[in-house]
């Protein structure tokens, strides 16, 4: 499998089909004298970032904490084994209302869209 061509950039749905991100980072470990080894995913603005590289990425995390609170300051991520099907989207093990992944975008909408007058 070639993880950039097939993996990074992909739609995420959860096991309900609902739409969660896409693939922004790919979270490896390396191990002496072995391939490396793929261990999560991650989705979100800071893994985008940091893909331009490390000053986008600190200015990322900087923003994020700073609006959203330090518990957002780092990408969501979800771990390889919770991956069940790699197609046309990225099928993951996961029930997205039980995780924090749209705490951002819930944050907006209640304290930015919300008080916008006919939202």
């Amino acid at each position: 499998m070639h993880m950039i061509r097939d993996v990074l950039d992909k739609q995420v749905v959860d096991r309900n089909q609902v739409k969660i991100g896409k693939v922004d980072g790919i979270v490896a470990q390396l191990r002496q004298g072995k391939p490396p080894r793929v261990i999560a995913v991650e989705i979100g603005s800071i893994a985008l970032a940091r893909r331009l590289g490390p000053l986008p990425g600190r200015w990322m995390v900087i923003l994020v904490a700073k609006l959203g609170g330090e518990r957002h300051a780092k990408p969501h991520r979800v771990a390889w084994s919770k991956v069940r099907d790699i197609g046309l989207d990225i099928e993951i093990d996961v029930d997205v209302r039980k995780t924090a992944i749209f705490g951002w975008q819930d944050w907006l909408r209640d304290h930015i869209v919300g008080r916008i007058p006919g939202a």
